[in-house]
C-alpha cells in the first residue's frame, strides 16, 4: 500500500495525517509518470487527481474515500469518535471543508496579488468564509478537537486547510480576520492543533510545502 501525490496538496495532508494520528505507516511514491495527468498515471486513476491510494496494484480515490478504507482496515485505533452521533460531527466539519471552504481558496488564490485584485470578488468570499466558520463553529461538538479530546477525521481535513488559509489568505488580505486568533471555539481548536504532538509536525511540513509551492507560481 503506498499513497501517491505531494505534501503541498491539503488533501494530501489529511490522509497523511489521518494515517498518523491512526498510527498507520503509509508511504508516499513518485506518481506513475510524474504528474497527475501523465498517461501513465491516468491509467491508475482516470480522474488524473492526488491523493490517491495503491492498494495491490488497485486504484482508492479521493482523500476522503481513503481516510474511509483506513479506517475500515486499521480500526484498533480509530480515527473516528466511538458514537455514531460524533462519528457524523467529525464527518460534517470534513464536509463543511470540502464543500464550503476548499473553493474559496481558489478564488482568493487569483486575488492574491494587490496589482490584479477585484475588491468585489474579495468582498464576496469574506462574506462566504465569516458563513465557513459560523458553520464550524456550531457543528464542532465538544472540544477542545473538532470533535472531543482527540483528533479525528474532521480535525484532518480541517487542519492542513486553515494552515493553507494562514498563507494563502491571511497573510495577503487585512480584511479578512485570522479565525485561529480570535479567542472563539476556531482558537481553541487550533490551539489543540498546534499543541498535539502528532499533528503539529505535520500541518508544519504541510505549511512549509505549501510556501514553496506558492512561492513557485509567484515566480513563473
Amino acid at each position: 500500500m503506498k499513497l501517491y501525490g505531494a505534501l503541498a496538496s491539503p488533501y494530501v495532508a489529511r490522509v497523511l495525517l489521518f494515517a498518523r494520528i491512526k498510527g498507520v505507516d503509509l508511504p508516499q511514491a513518485d506518481l506513475p509518470g510524474g504528474r497527475p495527468n501523465s498517461p501513465e498515471y491516468k491509467l491508475f486513476t482516470p480522474i488524473g487527481k492526488i491523493p490517491s491510494l495503491d492498494v495491490d496494484g488497485k486504484c482508492i480515490p479521493e482523500s476522503e474515500t481513503i481516510c474511509e478504507y483506513l479506517e475500515d482496515v486499521y480500526p484498533d485505533k480509530p480515527g473516528l469518535p466511538a458514537d455514531p452521533f460524533g462519528r457524523a460531527q467529525s464527518r460534517t466539519i470534513s464536509r463543511i471543508v470540502d464543500l464550503y471552504m476548499a473553493p474559496i481558496s481558489g478564488e482568493l488564490a487569483r486575488q492574491v496579488n494587490p496589482a490584479n485584485r477585484d475588491p468585489a470578488v474579495v468582498e464576496k468570499n469574506t462574506e462566504a468564509l465569516n458563513k465557513v466558520w459560523t458553520y464550524l463553529e456550531h457543528f464542532m461538538g465538544d472540544g477542545p478537537y473538532a470533535v472531543g479530546n482527540e483528533p479525528t477525521l474532521g480535525d484532518c481535513a480541517l487542519g492542513p486547510h486553515m494552515a493553507m488559509f494562514k498563507v494563502l489568505v491571511f497573510d495577503n488580505f487585512d480584511e479578512i480576520a485570522d479565525p485561529t486568533q480570535q479567542g472563539g471555539r476556531i482558537q481553541t481548536w487550533w490551539d489543540a492543533m498546534q499543541s498535539n504532538d502528532t499533528c503539529r509536525p505535520l500541518l508544519d511540513d504541510y505549511s512549509v510545502a505549501f510556501d514553496k509551492m506558492m512561492a513557485y507560481f509567484r515566480g513563473k
